[in-house]
């Protein structure tokens, strides 16, 4: 299993560590089985703020995926729609468990030089 650190919008940062977002959405799927994704919370908070323990990763046409999760997707029908736009398939990242982290910590901790646009994979977990 591997581990990502994921770069996502405070906006839905806050709703993943409150449990009111039970899904992360994404265009494309990692190419390498993952458990565990490291969350790093985009302009402005611009730091590490925890890690989400991955229950399954979701993958069909994006009205299934749509369908299936969006009581606990944390996201409106409309901004999922514009997210989606020019794609007939879907990622959803099931999330079983989110630890915030006591501290914030920086992207250097993790051996990552600049944020990712959407994920880079991490070799060592912590420092």
């Amino acid at each position: 299993m591997s581990i990502i650190l994921m770069s996502i919008k405070p906006e839905y940062v806050d709703k993943i560590f409150t449990g009111e977002k039970k899904y992360e959405y994404r265009k494309r799927m990692c190419k390498e089985k993952i458990d565990t994704i490291i969350v790093y919370s985009s302009s402005s908070i611009q730091k590490v703020v925890g890690e989400l323990k991955i229950k399954q990763v979701l993958y069909d046409k994006k009205t299934i995926i749509w369908n299936t999760t969006y009581k606990q997707g944390g996201i409106t029908k409309i901004k999922y729609d514009k997210y989606y736009e020019n794609c007939d398939y879907a990622v959803a990242y099931e999330i079983e468990k989110s630890i915030l982290y006591d501290k914030q910590k920086d992207l250097k901790d993790f051996n990552v030089k600049k944020a990712p646009q959407s994920y880079v994979y991490i070799t060592n977990k912590r420092s």
